[in-house]
């Protein structure tokens, strides 16, 4: 931007949610936008427990404490008060959730369009669905550029919202840099003693709802058990879900309680060791925005076996082995494939590094600002 310096709003209230996809991609583009701006003012508006930890870079940037969390009805009738307040050049929205009575120049960035397909116990009521359509509807159409995190998404939301594809950019996300390969034995050592880990593991990690086809996977793993006698171990990361029951009730039904260890919310520093010891790491979902466990698990060099819906063969591409996630014979076929093919496994760990050569948080906040030159002339 190489006239007169503009103030540029950024919502960032998500920000503190690092184990989430959205939280991730805020902490990513704050990082890289701040080291690429050298011009413009920000406004980075954040909820109370991250506002006073959040230090500021430098002093073209301002921080502003926000009460309004998503989802609620403060976001729709306080938050675009204190978004006025700054006289707001453009604002970016990081998530679909912007204020419906926000009429500024505005760009959001849309991460996937679930909702619509598995709407989960959250969207229950028919006023939730409702609210839920409109805010994503206005959101969409006020914007003046929308991101997409995958070609995928792109195509939801000109299919479903009728969007124009020239409003639409996709701009890949990336894997951090603390999945990487690790060699220290004695941290690995100390990690399998942590989580009583004492056999070879197959791994998933991720919120346990039911577009994550969970239920599928602990039945694909009673077939590799049964079947072809797997001595391995299933690892479900991520915190059980009360909401969706059917997941302990299928491992419960078959038998496989003592064979499926459950970490419960992994704390940051271990995921890479997570990923380093599993053998193979499973994506079962029915539905994927982008799929970033697949490249944080290609990072860690852990073959990726995955679903081949949506967004995942966009973004995975010939680093991972694909099967239907409707069907569990098929998946417990290619995990035991990959599993008893040296050669296939190798090829697996060998491409996935190459392939992550693709993805770069620096080129999102490169093309992220690229988007802002663009609104902003």
């Amino acid at each position: 931007m190489r006239n007169k310096s503009k103030t540029i709003g950024i919502d960032a209230r998500m920000y503190g949610y690092a184990q989430t996809g959205i939280g991730n991609y805020i902490r990513h583009l704050l990082e890289y936008i701040f080291k690429q701006d050298t011009e413009n003012n920000f406004v980075i508006f954040l909820m109370p427990d991250e506002y006073d930890d959040f230090i500021l870079p430098n002093e073209r940037i301002r921080k502003v404490k926000v009460s309004a969390k998503w989802y609620s009805w403060k976001e729709q009738f306080l938050f675009p008060f204190q978004l006025y307040k700054e006289k707001l050049d453009l604002m970016h929205f990081t998530h679909f959730n912007s204020p419906i009575l926000y009429f500024r120049k505005s760009i959001v960035t849309i991460h996937d369009v679930t909702p619509f397909f598995f709407p989960g116990h959250k969207m229950k009521s028919l006023v939730r669905k409702i609210g839920f359509r409109a805010v994503f509807f206005s959101s969409v159409k006020k914007a003046t550029k929308v991101i997409a995190v995958s070609q995928s998404t792109k195509n939801d939301i000109v299919k479903h919202f009728k969007i124009k594809k020239t409003k639409i950019k996709v701009v890949y996300e990336g894997a951090d840099e603390q999945f990487r390969v690790i060699n220290n034995d004695e941290e690995i050592e100390n990690f399998k003693k942590k989580y009583n880990i004492t056999k070879p593991y197959i791994f998933y990690t991720g919120v346990w709802r039911n577009h994550k086809n969970l239920v599928g996977l602990i039945e694909t793993f009673g077939i590799l058990k049964k079947k072809y006698n797997f001595d391995y171990k299933l690892v479900l990361g991520g915190k059980e879900d009360p909401y969706y029951p059917e997941v302990r009730k299928t491992w419960e039904e078959l038998g496989l309680g003592d064979d499926i260890i459950r970490t419960g919310f992994i704390n940051q520093k271990d995921i890479p060791l997570f990923y380093n010891v599993a053998k193979a790491f499973v994506i079962p979902s029915f539905y994927e925005g982008f799929g970033l466990i697949g490249l944080e698990a290609m990072a860690c060099g852990t073959p990726v076996i995955s679903s081949n819906t949506t967004s995942l063969p966009e973004v995975l591409g010939d680093a991972a082995v694909y099967f239907d996630p409707k069907n569990p014979e098929e998946m417990a076929e290619k995990i035991r494939l990959v599993l008893t093919d040296e050669k296939l496994y190798n090829k697996l760990r060998k491409k996935g590094f190459q392939h992550l050569e693709k993805y770069d948080w620096g080129k999102m906040g490169i093309e992220t600002m690229g988007i802002y030159e663009g609104t902003l002339r």
